[in-house]
């Protein structure tokens, strides 16, 4: 984040092309250092936790199934018995 700041201030001095490559080979080079910090998930909690998430879209999507077609019977048992009147 230091870099970060510094080259953003303009503390380089530099300008134009050359000032936006420095800015560029900054990035990467923090890009790099942050990415060797990342602390990757093992193989198996990536398919534990797709796993979880997979049920829980089917858990909702039966629920909101269910939901709606008994709004949907209830709406539309109260449109008919308006209408017969």
């Amino acid at each position: 984040m230091a870099t970060l700041a510094a080259s953003s201030s303009g503390e380089s001095g530099r300008k134009g092309p050359a000032g936006w490559y420095a800015a560029a080979k900054d990035y990467i080079a923090d890009l790099k250092a942050e990415m060797r910090r990342v602390t990757w998930p093992t193989r198996k909690q990536v398919q534990a936790t797709t796993a979880v998430v997979i049920a829980a879209v089917f858990l909702f999507a039966a629920y909101f199934a269910a939901v709606d077609l008994i709004l949907g019977r209830a709406i539309t048992k109260i449109f008919d018995t308006l209408a017969q009147r």
